[in-house]
């Protein structure tokens, strides 16, 4: 049977009561993960339980004695909210925990539409570059884009600023990135949020560098920090650490042109602390050649008069706009109808300036040459022999990485592996207009180096005219890259130039990618799949990682759930080692990035020497699908320690290493003479058939339990925990190809991060929930790979079944002799009124220290039984003082 809500709700409320989940003001630890002041969620047991529906958790806002802000982490279960159905044929949809009454096929008939809909649009050839919709919606659905416009503080305690600055912000769940460019200052020191109150909310030091440019992220922003930025009540300000002292200072607001924009320019004075500066979005129309624009000024209009705003072209006037702007209105819009070639021309090299300036006697003026869009985010291309224009299944691969400069050259940097022969063409175009005829804008073949490994080479060059409609469909995304070969003469590789959102991951600025391709594989793989991945290591040795990939069909992955394409790993190069591989994250989409901070000496030195690697492995592959070398120099000679947790949200999630640090740490736990880390596990030297855990000063400490056995013999072995079955006695029937697939040395299970035997079972252990016993994992041995399913409780005749034993997972048809437990209805050990600790029995609410064999009675740990903690077994905990 399933897992119970009832069993979950009761592990959720013993959890977050007892580990004493208080936290900083950035919010809450649950499970692993960090969530915001305020954040619900359901949470997540893993496979194969997946996320309890009828279980909702809520991260409270406490307040201490001392006006300090923590988090606070409670649970409850919402199944006793569900409202009667109305039918008598309830049924219970995915995702859902309340029972609904059907409404025949009308929504299965709709969502198929739909599907067929989109489906429709990606595969239509014959669409025009303007309809750009089905390309960048996806990217952009769960992203807001804020903007601000940064000028002289006139009422600052610091000297008043020359300098205007334009910062742009994208919100993705809770994490708040920035890209910032200035002028007329020197480069910032400090970058500081303030709230509606003015008081500091965030601050970011800004490393010293020589650009314009500020690349920053403002992780997990509590709840009330959120919505104050959709109510537009957050400033952003830049401070200098130089003589001048300089600061500016800037409303944040959310612009709607902010998506459509192509070109931009920063409008500055020339005069000296005017408190006067502005910004200009531009966007050429899809059709013809007008030029929109929206201005938003500062400090330039202080009440309603009228205004002129000027194209210009080495100072002599092209166009020309009058118009009325009052201080009141926030920005100021309109069209330059119909720009000729030349302009089009100047625009495309960043020659045209745009200028603003008032009328009347004390005129005043700000202005700024225009460019293409500038900001963090990578342009870049995954291209793959999946998303050719014939697709196929090569096991090749393209990478590319391009920069667009303020003057209109465009660098790019392309890498090919893995292809079936030689490269006879590589071209930049659009999507095809018709099957049958391709749209090339720009041929970089003469670029193309081809190296001594068939099938690969490299392209390094730059594209010096690039034409201004040209940069607005790059910047759109509606562009593409073309690799044709002597055997695939139209197209063997393909793929989409994409604007990559910056996340704060420093190695795209720096470092080009690593190819990802089914050739790298061992074996090779013949997929129409490919990639690329970004990885780094930082000084505190946790491994960073980004990855994108294309062509992973969906549709072949059968086996994995909706929207999950399949698993990114790590490991070494050696195929026959396995202790040293270990699992990146699940892939959602085309993308996926994290952090991973309990990296093993031994797999850092393969990362120093070039002997690791990173892959995505699928259902249809296991073994890995696309493969790629990484190479990352570092010295971290000690390792680290941490758990896996994803970079964009959960990066304030710190595991202290040094056991000076530990020590200070006021959320560590200290047992058996050793200080452990909040969140961290380990096996206890007591008793080896524990596994042990650290939940904010709070040991909990769970017994291995041991799945059934069907085979008739079975032995114990002295250095494991659970019997095994005793082969000797069993069949001798078995197959030398068998015996091959059984040579692996083991599974690594995440869960409780141990090896586990060829052909072993066990229950697994699911922090914080502890061993869950209506699930049993099998270590496969030909493959090494972890594969956990729940139980099936058989069906019974009975109709008062009973559970035998609190730690029971099913049920039974009780013998005429055998009294049901209290409360037939609740979940395993909620039946009983006493807690079971070694041979004794324990009264609800009755305290006493342990007894460890070797050891005697253990004074300074205290147990206690507590029937609301009734779970799948019972637990003790180790309380530290």
């Amino acid at each position: 049977m399933f897992l119970s809500y009832f069993m979950v709700l009761w592990r959720l409320k013993y959890v977050s009561s007892r580990c004493s989940c208080l936290l900083s003001q950035s919010g809450c630890s649950f499970g692993g993960r960090f969530y915001s002041l305020e954040d619900t969620w359901h949470p997540d047991l893993g496979e194969p339980f997946g996320v309890m529906h009828c279980v909702m958790c809520h991260c409270e806002p406490q307040r201490s004695r001392r006006g300090k802000v923590f988090g606070k982490v409670s649970c409850r279960n919402m199944k006793q909210d569900c409202p009667d159905p109305t039918c008598d044929d309830p049924v219970l949809l995915p995702g859902h925990c309340c029972k609904t009454c059907p409404k025949g096929n009308a929504q299965i008939k709709e969502a198929e539409s739909l599907f067929e809909f989109f489906q429709e649009k990606d595969d239509d050839l014959h669409k025009s570059y303007n309809d750009r919709s089905y390309i960048s919606s996806e990217e952009n659905s769960d992203r807001d884009n804020f903007v601000a416009v940064l000028t002289g503080v006139t009422d600052s305690w610091l000297p008043s600023s020359s300098g205007v600055a334009r910062a742009r912000f994208t919100l993705a769940r809770t994490s708040l990135t920035f890209s910032i460019t200035f002028q007329r200052m020197n480069r910032p020191s400090l970058i500081t949020f303030l709230d509606s109150e003015g008081n500091t909310a965030f601050e970011f030091r800004v490393p010293q560098a020589d650009t314009d440019m500020i690349c920053g992220v403002w992780k997990n922003l509590p709840k009330s920090h959120l919505r104050q930025l959709e109510a537009e009540q957050l400033r952003v300000s830049m401070t200098t650490a130089d003589n001048k002292k300089e600061e500016i200072q800037g409303k944040i607001i959310k612009h709607r042109a902010l998506f459509a924009e192509t070109f931009s320019a920063i409008l500055t004075s020339d005069e000296v602390h005017s408190g006067m500066g502005g910004i200009a979005m531009l966007t050429l129309s899809d059709t013809e050649n007008n030029l929109h624009f929206i201005l938003i000024l500062q400090g330039l209009v202080p009440h309603g008069i009228p205004v002129r705003v000027k194209l210009l072209y080495r100072q002599h006037l092209l166009r020309e706009i009058q118009a009325n702007i009052s201080a009141d209105d926030s920005d100021f819009a309109e069209v330059l109808a119909d720009l000729n070639s030349r302009e089009l021309f100047w625009l495309s090299r960043g020659q045209l300036q745009i200028s603003v300036e008032t009328e009347g006697q004390n005129s005043r003026q700000i202005s700024g040459y225009i460019s293409g869009k500038r900001s963090c985010d990578t342009l870049q291309s995954v291209m793959s022999s999946g998303s050719a224009l014939t697709p196929g299944k090569t096991g090749g691969v393209g990478s590319a990485v391009f920069t667009l400069h303020h003057n209109g050259s465009l660098d790019f940097q392309v890498l090919v592996a893995g292809l079936s022969s030689a490269v006879v063409g590589m071209t930049i175009e659009m999507k095809p207009r018709r099957r049958s005829k391709r749209s090339v804008l720009y041929d970089i073949t003469a670029d193309f180096s081809a190296t001594e490994e068939r099938g690969s080479g490299r392209a390094l060059g730059s594209c010096g005219r690039v034409e201004a409609r040209h940069i607005h469909m790059l910047l759109q995304n509606e562009l593409f890259i073309n690799i044709a070969t002597a055997e695939q003469q139209e197209s063997e590789l393909r793929g989409q130039i994409r604007m990559l959102p910056y996340n704060g991951l420093d190695a795209r600025q720096t470092e080009l990618p690593v190819p990802l391709a089914g050739q790298f594989v061992s074996p090779p793989v013949r997929t129409g799949a490919a990639g690329h991945a970004w990885v780094s290591v930082d000084e505190q040795c946790h491994l960073h990682y980004e990855i994108v990939v294309n062509g992973l069909s969906k549709s072949e992955d059968t086996s994995v759930s909706a929207h999950l394409h399949g698993l990114a790993e790590i490991g070494e190069m050696d195929d026959s080692s396995t202790n040293h591989k270990r699992l990146l994250t699940g892939f959602y989409g085309q993308q996926a990035q994290g952090v991973l901070k309990d990296i093993s000496v031994e797999l850092l030195r393969h990362l120093d020497e070039g002997t690791a690697y990173i892959q995505v492995s699928t259902k249809m592959n296991p073994r890995g699908e696309i493969r790629g070398r990484i190479h990352v120099p570092n010295s971290c000679e000690l390792g680290s320690r941490g758990e896996v947790v994803e970079e964009a949200e959960f990066d304030d999630l710190v595991f202290v290493r040094d056991p000076a640090e530990l020590r200070k740490d006021p959320h560590t736990c200290f047992f058996e003479g050793e200080h452990h880390a909040h969140g961290s596990q380990w096996t206890p030297q007591y008793n080896t058939c524990f596994t042990c855990t650290c939940q904010k000063k709070t040991v909990i400490c769970d017994p291995v339990i041991c799945p059934a056995l069907s085979c008739p013999h079975t032995i114990q072995p002295e250095d494991q925990c659970c019997p095994i079955c005793d082969e000797k006695k069993e069949s001798k029937q078995t197959t030398a190809a068998e015996k091959v697939e059984g040579d692996p040395e083991g599974c690594y299970f995440e869960g409780d991060q141990k090896m586990h035997a060829p052909g072993t079972t066990w229950h697994p252990f699911v922090p914080p929930f502890g061993y869950i016993k209506c699930a049993v994992c099998t270590c496969k041995g030909s493959t090494g790979e972890v594969h956990c399913e729940k139980l099936t409780c058989p069906p019974l005749t009975c109709s008062r079944p009973i559970r035998r034993n609190p730690s029971d997972c099913c049920k039974e048809c009780p013998a005429e002799d055998t009294p049901p437990l209290e409360d037939d209805e609740m979940m395993q050990a909620d039946g009983t009124r006493h807690c079971k600790f070694g041979n004794n029995y324990y009264q609800n609410s009755e305290h006493w220290h342990p007894r460890v064999p070797l050891v005697g009675e253990m004074k300074c740990i205290t147990c206690w039984c507590d029937v609301s903690l009734s779970l799948l077994y019972f637990k003790f905990l180790l309380r530290t003082f």
